[in-house]
């Protein structure tokens, strides 16, 4: 369950994939409205944010409307992973008229998102400043959606746990009452699995000392309080990385983080964001 935390996008066959959805459920047999601009009409659009903000998701943004005109020019004032203050004018578009109509809603939909996700993380990771702990994501993404909020993740400062139940084994309650023990746990896990990250999430002390003694890659400490995560690392004594997980939010997260943990994911990074209020005004050349 490796931290990674780059800039690299998703590959273009995968951002192909998800506009593609998008424009399936918006545009369908095609824009009915569109048709109402003449034929060949070309316009200049520019993209404002009417907050602060850090974007992400510029290409996904510039796929939509590839998609819909090969020649369409996108002029940047800014590139993701950057925090940009309300009014600032992000790009200039400039292309055919009625495939800047039809793209606009869908491109803005996917860079909106992605730039709440990446600002919300932006947020938390100033929380912990100072300290040494990494800010992790998790599962909960938007269906359909993980990789790229999984990225916007990145751009705002965080790192990424795994990415789906295929790259990495954690280890939680219900396993380990299947399995009949953590010991039992994770023999099978590296038995089966001995090159995937191994994690398993604890609920008190006694689970601690026991993950530790089987030797795991990574423990997750489970709702714990804060006096129980003081000495959560206190008798892990750097032996292996601690993360934190539950009741965790802006409030809390400093003091979290204080306690000497190496990890804290939260699920409100890609689970509780609104989105970033974007406009885009068009006029015909």
């Amino acid at each position: 369950m490796s931290s990674v935390r780059l800039f690299d996008a998703p590959p273009a066959e995968q951002i192909s994939a998800d506009i593609e959805r998008a424009f399936a459920e918006d545009i369908g047999s095609g824009d009915a409205t569109a048709e109402l601009l003449p034929a060949g009409a070309r316009a200049q659009a520019e993209l404002t944010c009417r907050e602060s903000a850090v974007i992400a998701g510029i290409p996904w943004f510039e796929a939509c409307f590839l998609r819909m005109d090969p020649q369409v020019h996108i002029q940047w004032n800014t590139a993701d992973g950057e925090r940009v203050e309300s009014g600032a004018m992000i790009c200039r578009l400039s292309g055919q008229a009625r495939a800047l109509v039809s793209a606009e809603r869908t491109a803005l939909n996917f860079l909106q998102l992605l730039s709440a996700t990446a600002t919300q993380t932006a947020t938390y990771v100033a929380a912990v400043a100072g300290t040494h702990t990494r800010l992790l994501d998790t599962r909960k993404t938007v269906p359909g959606m993980r990789l790229a909020q999984k990225y916007a993740v990145r751009c705002g400062g965080g790192y990424n746990q795994r990415m789906g139940l295929y790259d990495a084994i954690l280890v939680k309650e219900n396993h380990i009452i299947a399995a009949g023990s953590i010991r039992a746990a994770v023999d099978a896990g590296r038995r089966l699995h001995p090159t995937l990250m191994l994690e398993v999430e604890v609920e008190n002390l006694d689970e601690l000392a026991q993950a530790i003694d089987a030797g795991v890659d990574r423990i997750m400490l489970d709702n714990f309080s804060l006096p129980l995560m003081v000495e959560a690392v206190a008798l892990t004594a750097g032996r292996v990385p601690l993360e934190v997980s539950g009741n965790v939010d802006l409030e809390s997260i400093a003091a979290f983080a204080r306690t000497g943990v190496d990890y804290i994911s939260v699920g409100a990074l890609t689970k509780h964001v609104r989105a970033v209020d974007l406009s885009l005004r068009l006029r015909l050349d």
